[in-house]
């Protein structure tokens, strides 16, 4: 197997701590476990939306769900909720093993990138505030091509910029779709097995090249593997 030379970040999740949107779930529902379902839901309407050769940016999407998820439960979502989703949103912090495995991997000589399916926003930067941005050389969204990961255009972006061969990248996420995803283009694929993600094994499927409970973990096998 050729050794890939660029990482490929996923965000949402991978990267950023989405438990930071509990406590509006926990006060608008009771119960913060339904964030896991709200997340879900908008995952596979992202999904659906590219399939019927639609597009809206994600966090309209992400307040759609929030709306359509308060409808099933029988609780009103007002337009203090939805600003609330945005604002934690963007306030979402680093897992603490980010940083110093990002450190590790760039030192040991990978090129670092990132890909989101949240759209950019011109006034407020997560990557940036979280001091993740001034760890990668680039940071790609879904945005220009108007579809959701796992969109073969999606990657396919990421490989034309760079100008490299399908095998010079590994995609590293949190969700066995979007491995998959990068996998069906010829990309290897890392799977950080965050709580409540974990490896999908299905005969005729390929499961990620490496996969560890922890970013830290990860960079750990992946160094080991690849360098």
């Amino acid at each position: 197997m050729t050794k890939p030379t660029v990482l490929v970040f996923d965000v949402n999740e991978t990267l950023l701590d989405i438990a930071a949107l509990e406590p509006l779930f926990l006060r608008l529902f009771g119960d913060g476990a339904v964030l896991r379902e709200w997340f879900a839901q908008l995952v596979v309407y992202a999904q659906a939306a590219t399939l019927a050769g639609r597009y809206a940016p994600f966090g309209a999407l992400g307040a759609g769900v929030l709306r359509m998820v308060g409808e099933t439960h029988g609780v009103p979502v007002a337009e203090a909720d939805v600003a609330e989703l945005k604002d934690r949103t963007l306030g979402m912090p680093a897992h603490p093993d980010v940083l110093p495995a990002l450190e590790r991997l760039r030192g040991a000589g990978f090129r670092l990138v990132t890909l989101t399916n949240s759209a950019p926003d011109p006034d407020a930067s997560p990557l940036e505030r979280t001091g993740i941005a001034r760890l990668v050389e680039r940071q790609f969204s879904v945005d220009p091509v108007r579809r959701f990961k796992p969109a073969p255009e999606v990657y396919l972006q990421v490989s034309e910029a760079l100008a490299l061969p399908s095998d010079a990248f590994c995609l590293v996420a949190a969700h066995a779709w979007d491995t998959l995803g990068a996998q069906g283009l010829g990309w290897s694929g890392a799977l950080v097995a965050r709580p409540g993600n974990a490896a999908l094994c299905v005969p005729g499927l390929p499961l990620p090249d490496v996969a560890a409970p922890d970013l830290s973990a990860l960079a750990d096998a992946m160094i080991r593997l690849w360098r």
